[in-house]
């Protein structure tokens, strides 16, 4: 029993971990704006500050993404992509189709900072998990909520 004690304390230990350095980052949001010619579009700019050796799990984006390296250097790549090394004054770029598999500051010692222009459908996230069964897609709060209520009341809302 003691060394199943052992084991899942070393497993949290481990997970927890992993978690800290899978999301060792800052994102601020300096600008989200309509795109009044394109209706339902919008644009966004956000920096992302990475912590020395910081990684993102692998994820992708319901938009154009272009990133451009301020300080540091970031590796970048996309599902079926080469692997990038960028530093200051260079840039990425992601399609909403794209799968983001590589995204970390390449120094375990400094830290990496980035702007990132998005153009994307009005409402979507950010960033969204990859999961193994395919593209995942934004949903709405009203499409969780609407057939919850439905079901509660008869099918009647």
């Amino acid at each position: 029993m003691h060394n199943m004690k052992k084991i899942i304390l070393s497993v949290f230990i481990f997970i927890f971990g992993f978690a800290a350095a899978t999301h060792a980052q800052q994102v601020n949001t300096f600008l989200t704006k309509q795109l009044p010619e394109v209706p339902g579009k919008e644009i966004e700019v956000i920096t992302v500050n990475y912590a020395p050796g910081a990684v993102d799990a692998i994820h992708r984006h319901d938009a154009h993404a272009v990133v451009y390296v301020l300080e540091g250097e970031v590796e970048m790549q996309v599902r079926g992509g080469t692997l990038q090394r960028l530093g200051p004054g260079q840039v990425f770029y992601e399609s909403p189709e794209d799968v983001h598999t590589v995204s970390r500051n390449a120094s375990k010692t400094k830290p990496a900072k980035f702007v990132v222009f998005l153009s994307r459908m009005k409402g979507h996230r950010f960033s969204l998990p990859f999961t193994s069964f395919g593209r995942e897609r934004c949903v709405s709060p009203m499409e969780t909520i609407l057939p919850k209520a439905m079901s509660a009341r008869g099918g009647h809302v």
